[in-house]
């Protein structure tokens, strides 16, 4: 259950929410499975596990609330729709005596798929975020911009506003990614990992990646000169390791063994008192890696 990939925002404004008030809120838009011509249905789901029947789970009181937002998209593939269109635009050409415009290819296309679409198979994806009212943040497992926008404007609909916004300015950030991979003023505690990707500003934007290489070596400090860093590897000794992107979203976090098998004392009897242990003890290292990052970047994030 440990976050694989990381989005995060910064609440603006004090949310007082409770449990019961989300947990309501949440019951208004829960999640629905595709049916007939559906497309796509979005909706929110028990975040812990089946057996724990709530949309909005208290973690130490309403201090962590953990919520999960169910996607589900038929799926149609651009080949099988073509291999279905062509012979209909065919026949269509051949009855008309003309070939098709692209608004009457464009009509078939759309007609075929509302026809397709109750035959087609489905796929669902779910998206968890907790919501940390204390310290004024909300941490999604995702890398994808729009599958957090997904959830958070849900969110929206269902408590009528959400004020958040990223949690740091991507141009301050990018600036301090040039000095951390020259291995300057590094975040305190954190050291550089392995991997780099850089990008020239220019208009052809000549790229270079590394992996698993030694990051102060010649051959990628060079690369400084004339290129931008967009995503760095970094790592907190003994606790985790990541990759920030130039947006500040986190990639690729891998956890260390002893910090994810912490909890094992407490075993998987009780199956929610351990979830509820280890997502506890994911967000006081997420709060850390962000109080770390932030007061490098500063005085863009403010604690």
């Amino acid at each position: 259950m440990f976050f694989k990939n990381l989005k995060v925002y910064k609440i603006t404004e004090q949310l007082g929410l409770t449990t019961a008030k989300l947990e309501a809120a949440l019951a208004e838009h829960k999640f629905n499975p595709c049916m007939g011509q559906d497309a796509l249905k979005m909706g929110f789901c028990y975040p812990m596990h089946q057996s724990v029947k709530s949309f909005a789970h208290a973690v130490n009181d309403d201090n962590l609330i953990v919520v999960a937002l169910r996607r589900q998209e038929k799926l149609l593939p651009a080949a099988v729709i073509n291999e279905e269109l062509q012979p209909k635009i065919d026949a269509l050409e051949a009855e008309k005596g003309r070939p098709l415009g692209r608004k009457e290819k464009q009509a078939l296309k759309e007609e075929l798929i509302q026809t397709m679409l109750p035959r087609a198979f489905s796929r669902s994806t779910v998206t968890t975020a907790v919501i940390d009212q204390v310290n004024g943040f909300v941490f999604i497992n995702t890398q994808s911009a729009s599958r957090a926008e997904d959830l958070l404007a849900l969110l929206r609909k269902s408590l009528g506003s959400l004020p958040v916004v990223p949690w740091v300015d991507s141009n301050f950030l990018c600036q301090r990614m040039q000095e951390w991979l020259s291995g300057k003023n590094l975040p305190a505690g954190i050291k550089l990992g392995h991997a780099a990707r850089l990008k020239a500003p220019d208009e052809e934007g000549a790229r270079a990646s590394f992996e698993n290489h030694i990051l102060t070596a010649d051959e990628v400090q060079s690369h400084l000169e004339d290129k931008l860093v967009t995503e760095l590897d970094l790592q907190m000794p003994e606790l985790f390791e990541f990759r920030i992107t130039e947006t500040g979203t986190f990639k690729r976090l891998r956890w260390h063994e002893l910090l994810a098998n912490k909890n094992d004392e407490l075993g998987w009897e009780d199956l929610l008192l351990r979830l509820e242990a280890d997502y506890l003890l994911m967000v006081n290292q997420l709060r850390e890696v962000i109080k770390a990052v932030g007061e490098s970047v500063s005085p863009v994030v403010k604690s």
